[in-house]
């Protein structure tokens, strides 16, 4: 009787309220807001969200129409509800958004807000069949590139921000008022959780941001699930995981004009101070049609990344398929990976690239800030097509570990090369390439070559060519029909070259130089 005298009151009372299964359910046009594209709905859209606020929580919906927005900030306990035929579109008038703290590739920085914006929330969540729209074409000119006959009225906010970089960089923290020219440089994401726990993105499309679709920082419990991320500008990245932990992605499709999907967790010395590792992430169940990496990791990696899992992916067009990038500077440790059943189709660059070298900066001692990458698995991957099957390159002053590929068939111009790697091992592994040796390994210690097969090797170039390597063992392996020579190692010192097992009858030259 209470809660049918309540109901009633509320209704009498003309409030633009309905309750499912005892939820508050708020339509966006019962507040003003007008969905025809042009009219500016920030002031309205707050005003939804704020009372399902003051209703302890609920639903605040968005019919099909188009709704033209400057930042939504979002509130706990709230479910954005964007149904079919709903498109929110983000406004190209940076005064539309407040300077939020945030952080830009991965240092911190204040930036417009994003056109979905949450900080320091709980149990929010975006679902439903619409599309948020960045309109990232009224924002790329902001890059100082894209558009050559603006970049000089980029200039001075770029400026800007590399003077408050150095500063940020030296441990200073720059007030939000500082920001005010840099930030039209820094363009934001279209949807952005920072320090929010229990985050939801479901079933929309997100697309044409004016930089990163999706980037949560410093969460915890993300689930994005059956979302679609496409773009075509630049530093569009579907989703950047950034310092955050326990993470779900699934059945999510991408076509994106950067990186697909990319972990990261801070850069350089802000990175490092901030100590927000990346961690138990798993990623499952989804498709990369373009991008310039299906699955990447870092290249910011000063927090740490480990425990992350990517299985059942399919990467068609993509410039690589799994890409784990570092440098000096950026420092701590990349560890604990997993990728299994990958299907990599076409890669234009490499199919998989791990590197520690990710940008060419003078050396230095082994340090902080140098990068440790080690124990990662990669199995029941097939590569077709690629214009290189593997590259991986570690630093002489830290060598990569404990790397294992197994149960792997793959296709391409150039092989499987590999340098400054300690503890790796390939089990059934198939590399058919038309230049070159089909693998190349040099400054190798411990390396395991176990059931190798080439069934196209290239008559000039041994299938197996290593250099400088220690503590390699040949087992199970097959030399095809064609073989000119297997397994060539021109400096091997005595013990370096184990062989158990092979089947090299075929090769024209089984090993060289021949073993005494």
């Amino acid at each position: 009787m209470l809660r049918r005298s309540l109901f009633t009151a509320l209704l009498l009372a003309g409030l633009p309220l309905f309750v499912r299964g005892g939820a508050a359910t708020f339509n966006v046009l019962d507040y003003g807001v007008v969905p025809d594209g042009t009219t500016l709905n920030t002031a309205a859209i707050a005003r939804a969200i704020a009372a399902c606020a003051a209703a302890q929580g609920g639903t605040v919906t968005f019919p099909a129409g188009r709704y033209l927005s400057g930042a939504i900030l979002l509130e706990s306990n709230i479910t954005i509800d964007l149904q079919a035929g709903s498109e929110v579109l983000y406004s190209d008038n940076p005064a539309d958004s407040p300077l939020v703290p945030s952080r830009w590739e991965s240092t911190a920085a204040f930036v417009h807000a994003p056109l979905f914006y949450a900080n320091g929330k709980e149990n929010v969540a975006i679902t439903g069949r619409g599309t948020i729209n960045g309109q990232g074409s009224k924002w790329w000119w902001r890059n100082g590139r894209y558009d050559k006959a603006r970049a000089a009225e980029m200039k001075p906010a770029i400026e800007a921000w590399h003077r408050l970089y150095d500063r940020i960089e030296l441990g200073q923290r720059p007030q939000p008022s500082e920001f005010a020219l840099a930030a039209d440089y820094l363009r934001p994401s279209l949807v952005q959780f920072y320090g929010c726990r229990n985050v939801l993105v479901e079933g929309v499309t997100i697309t044409e941001s004016p930089m990163w679709l999706l980037h949560p920082i410093f969460c915890e419990n993300v689930v994005i699930r059956g979302a679609t991320f496409a773009s075509t500008g630049p530093n569009g990245d579907g989703i950047d995981i950034d310092s955050s932990s326990n993470v779900r992605i699934s059945d999510c499709f991408f076509s994106t004009g950067d990186d697909c999907i990319v972990i990261k967790s801070g850069r350089d010395a802000d990175g490092r101070r901030a100590a927000r590792a990346t961690e138990h992430v798993t990623i499952t169940n989804c498709v990369m049609y373009q991008g310039h990496g299906a699955i990447v990791i870092g290249s910011e990696t000063s927090g740490g990344i480990r425990d992350v899992v990517a299985s059942n992916i399919v990467a068609s067009g993509t410039q690589r398929g799994i890409r784990i990038k570092s440098m000096r500077g950026r420092g701590n440790t990349v560890e604990n990976l997993r990728f299994d059943n990958f299907v990599i189709e076409g890669a234009t660059e490499q199919a998989i690239e791990i590197t520690t070298l990710y940008q060419d900066v003078p050396a230095e001692p082994q340090s902080e800030r140098t990068p440790t990458f080690r124990n990662m698995a990669f199995s029941n991957i097939t590569i077709t097509g690629a214009s290189q099957v593997a590259s991986i390159h570690g630093l002489p002053e830290k060598a990569i570990g404990q790397l294992r590929f197994s149960d792997i068939t793959a296709s391409g111009v150039k092989g499987f090369v590999c340098d400054q790697t300690n503890d790796i091992e390939l089990h059934n592994v198939r590399v058919d390439v038309s230049t070159g040796s089909a693998f190349d390994f040099h400054g190798v210690r411990g390396l395991c070559l176990d059931g190798i097969r080439s069934a196209t090797p290239p008559p000039n170039a041994p299938v197996i060519s290593l250099s400088l390597c220690k503590a390699v063992w040949l087992r199970a392996s097959h030399a095809d029909l064609g073989t000119g020579t297997f397994i060539s190692d021109p400096g091997r010192g005595a013990g370096d070259l184990e062989l158990t097992d092979n089947d090299l009858k075929a090769a024209r030259v089984p090993v060289e130089p021949t073993l005494p």
